[in-house]
């Protein structure tokens, strides 16, 4: 009641704004003013299940019923579902191991862990580790680190990235593989039995530093809720292990530590258990709350039941430890005002054109920066069922960017979507540079890669690399503000690559919701 009468209120005002910017604003007017009101001190840096997650949905709802779209769910213009919130900490200060030595790993210096469980506490008693390389079962690149080992019930210790990553004549190379991303490592522990899967983090290989680990799963691990089960079918424990713990235990084991990483990292290694077994103890604090995705749908002349998706996740990070200005929101401009921006003015174009073939689908989900939880609900429960959507177009991070001769897209080469995107850049005097250098694994860390699994069509756009004007590079480079309270709007970003950007996907749209294909 209070999310329906809050939108009501909202949705009211921020209707009448719209009204008279949508009529006689420019596309650049658009896109900042959406982009400022965002990203704006008062939505809090938008993280969800918090208060200002009611003023975000109600603005997005709003700015959707204004431009004249029909609600997507329903009848509505919100998809809730539950997510669970755990906080855990070891019963004492660590874990404590033992094989032919004992070892103590150190929490959170030496592991940080966690658990998707609604429990309020987790108690392996003697569990035992079991070393499986990279911990990947991919029967395309003859890769099985599962093959003739029982892991039930076992906590499997696994490496970060793909073997891609130190062999370029494996796998893709440094264009890592979903296999290498730590939420397919859990997943495919999950699917053998284990009882829990920790990660081993190398900085390089991981593309972050420890900090990142610890700051991230302290506390707030979020995942979707299933109340029929109350996640009872997830890993007992997950989590990520410092390179000292992992030595620590191979010490207990009385094994070599660095000859096992070395097999790991060739063909026809075969995983191993270390004789270390150990008791793994943890209080647990949960909270499960609803959040919502948000989207409206603009319906087409019935191109056979047939849907585009256009994505931008509208979730940040909230209110948080203060930069060295004292500042504590992380107002999330770039990340992702930019791209819910992005979207509407999409919307807003299609709109003011005759009816599409194909329906089109504006969604902007929840909790894409905990793990991307809202697309995949999503994904699970579709407005237009996945057989039926044709393509993902997901707008993440895309200003401020200076005006550039190129245009980059990773995930080329997996499917025909590519000729859309260099038609539409070519229209432009652009042309497409594909990135084939994943290794940090980008690609896999937005929204549209549970349309990927799924087998819907979609790659990632970026900026370009080759300014117009080389005397005006990129004045916002990311590492500079990614998840930092500093990225905020300015009147001074320039956006003129950021409308060139948005314009070719909407051409891309525009190609994909007429043409057969």
């Amino acid at each position: 009641m209070v999310l329906a009468f809050v939108g009501m209120m909202l949705t009211t005002a921020s209707a009448q704004i719209a009204r008279e910017q949508l009529q006689t604003g420019s596309d650049e007017q658009l896109l900042r003013e959406w982009t400022r009101v965002l990203s704006d001190d008062e939505f809090g840096g938008r993280k969800p299940m918090t208060p200002y997650e009611n003023k975000t949905l109600s603005y997005l709802a709003g700015q959707l019923e204004v431009m004249g779209l029909e609600p997507a769910f329903n009848g509505s213009w919100f998809q809730p579902f539950e997510m669970i919130s755990v906080t855990a900490r070891p019963a004492g200060s660590g874990f404590s191991v033992s094989g032919k030595k004992k070892a103590v790993l150190r929490y959170p210096d030496d592991v940080i862990i966690w658990t998707s469980r609604a429990t309020e506490k987790i108690d392996l008693k003697k569990a035992e580790y079991v070393f499986c390389g990279f911990g990947i079962n991919a029967p395309e690149y003859g890769w099985n680190d599962y093959d003739g080992i029982d892991v039930k019930g076992k906590i499997v210790l696994v490496m970060v990235n793909d073997p891609g990553f130190y062999d370029s004549g494996l796998f893709r190379g440094r264009n890592m593989t979903y296999y290498g991303r730590w939420t397919y490592k859990f997943e495919e522990a999950q699917r053998q039995g284990a009882a829990g899967c920790l990660v081993l983090h190398h900085t390089a290989a991981a593309s972050y530093g420890w900090h990142v680990c610890v700051n991230g799963h302290l506390s707030d691990n979020l995942g979707i809720y299933n109340p029929e089960t109350r996640n009872a079918d997830e890993l007992v424990v997950r989590g990520w292990l410092h390179e000292n713990g992992f030595k620590k235990l191979f010490l207990a084991a009385g094994m070599d530590v660095d000859k096992a990483l070395a097999a790991a990292k060739r063909p026809g290694f075969k995983s191993f258990a270390l004789n270390v077994k150990g008791d793994v103890k943890m209080n647990v604090a949960y909270d499960i709350q609803k959040t919502h995705n948000v989207g409206g749908i603009l319906r087409g002349s019935g191109r056979d039941g047939e849907a585009i998706v256009f994505c931008a996740h509208w979730d940040h990070l909230g209110i948080g430890k203060p930069d060295e200005h004292g500042d504590t929101i992380y107002n999330g401009a770039a990340d992702n005002a930019s791209g819910m921006a992005g979207a509407l003015l999409v919307a807003k174009k299609f709109k003011d054109l005759p009816q599409p073939g194909r329906d089109l689908v504006f969604l902007f989900p929840s909790s894409e920066e905990s793990g991307l939880f809202g697309s995949a609900y999503y994904c699970d429960h579709p407005v237009v069922p996945m057989a039926k959507t044709v393509a993902c177009l997901n707008f993440e991070s895309i200003g401020p960017a200076e005006l550039t001769r190129d245009v980059v897209i990773l995930g080329g080469g997996a499917s025909d979507i590519d000729n859309y995107y260099v038609a539409a850049a070519a229209a432009q005097g652009r042309h497409v540079n594909f990135d084939n250098d994943n290794s940090d694994g980008w690609f896999y860390r937005s929204d549209h890669y549970n349309f990927v699994k799924k087998g819907v069509r979609a790659v990632v756009l970026e900026n370009g690399r080759l300014p117009i004007d080389v005397s005006k590079p990129n004045q916002y480079p990311m590492p500079v503000w990614y998840h930092k309270p500093c990225d905020e709007y300015h009147d001074d970003w320039d956006l003129s690559g950021t409308l060139s950007n948005v314009n070719l996907i909407f051409s891309v749209g525009l190609s994909l919701s007429n043409n057969v294909n």
